[in-house]
């Protein structure tokens, strides 16, 4: 099968890290609001987004931060525990670092299931939380991939690949081999990527595949995932009374979906939408897993009525 591409991040601007730190940049004017951008995976990387919208969102008058999770990406070389709360004493270091008091979160995939936990932890420094195609039920996600693949397959009379569905839908749902499995049938049928990808798309996905760091868009550490898995069962994790009590907080919640992102069905939209409101939900047409590419103009505008004034 393909090898999964998840895009988990890319661009960058100033701040040069050592070696031995956690890899991070700024992009914009500090006096600007300040967003930091939190990816997915895990295994992946800021990459994507780095290369590709870091700039220009902080040329629309945002402070914008990219960074990599200890052992993934640029901090790969980094010994990590895989735990929520070293992920957490990151990005309170990254406050310090960049001398910000409160931050708009851009919870992208697993990042936004990190955003929304920080969220609940640590209210005072978070204005509010962006899930770009984040999943609130990470199981659900699951049953949406299996599902949407196993129609295709029966259309299609594949008989090797449904068979192959009935021997994942009888693992363990929670453990590594049903994720990865899983995973890689939603790679297989296109689920990360639009149908029909617009000229905008498509060059900006070409000028990346050109940057120096693109590797970091394509290469995945599968020490992050087992690690999560074994400390955290990340796999099984529902966020959904995470996001009751963001909102009990008074913290805002705004969602950004590809309406072509196989990982979720309308239904899973319309459950986000019943959580957080469905005014704070933007559903993203001829866009799927990489929203912020897929519809650049869009996601960028979006954020930026939502959040200058």
């Amino acid at each position: 099968m393909k090898k999964l591409i998840l895009f988990l991040g890319l661009f960058a601007l100033a701040v040069s890290v050592k070696a031995q730190d956690l890899y991070s940049k700024a992009y914009g004017e500090a006096k600007n609001p300040a967003m930091i951008f939190l990816h997915g995976g895990p295994g992946y990387s800021s990459a994507g987004f780095e290369i590709t919208t870091a700039k220009k969102l902080a040329d629309k008058g945002f402070y914008v931060i990219v960074y990599d999770r200890r052992g993934e990406g640029k901090s790969g070389e980094l010994k990590s525990k895989y735990v929520f709360s070293e992920i957490f004493e990151d990005l309170n270091s990254l406050y310090s670092k960049y001398q910000i008091t409160q931050a708009t979160l851009l919870g992208h995939s697993f990042g936004g299931v990190v955003a929304t936990l920080f969220a609940e932890k640590n209210p005072q420094k978070v204005n509010a939380v962006v899930l770009i195609d984040a999943p609130v039920d990470i199981q659900q996600t699951f049953k949406t991939i299996l599902n949407s693949s196993r129609k295709i397959y029966q259309a299609n009379n594949d008989k090797t690949n449904l068979a192959w569905l009935d021997k994942i839908e009888k693992m363990d749902p929670k453990f590594e081999e049903y994720a990865t499995y899983t995973f890689a049938h939603a790679m297989l049928n296109g689920f990360y990527t639009p149908k029909n990808m617009s000229n905008e798309a498509k060059k900006l996905y070409a000028e990346a595949s050109k940057n120096p760091d693109f590797r970091y868009m394509t290469e995945m550490n599968p020490e992050a995932p087992r690690g999560y898995l074994k400390s955290e069962r990340y796999t099984s994790v529902d966020i959904t009374k995470n996001l009751h009590t963001v909102l009990a907080n008074k913290i805002k919640v705004y969602g950004i979906y590809g309406q072509e992102d196989g990982l979720f069905s309308p239904e899973q939209i319309k459950t986000l939408e019943a959580i957080i409101g469905a005014e704070n939900v933007y559903y993203v047409p001829e866009a799927s897993h990489n929203v912020f590419i897929d519809q650049q103009t869009l996601f960028l505008n979006y954020l930026k009525n939502k959040f200058k004034k």
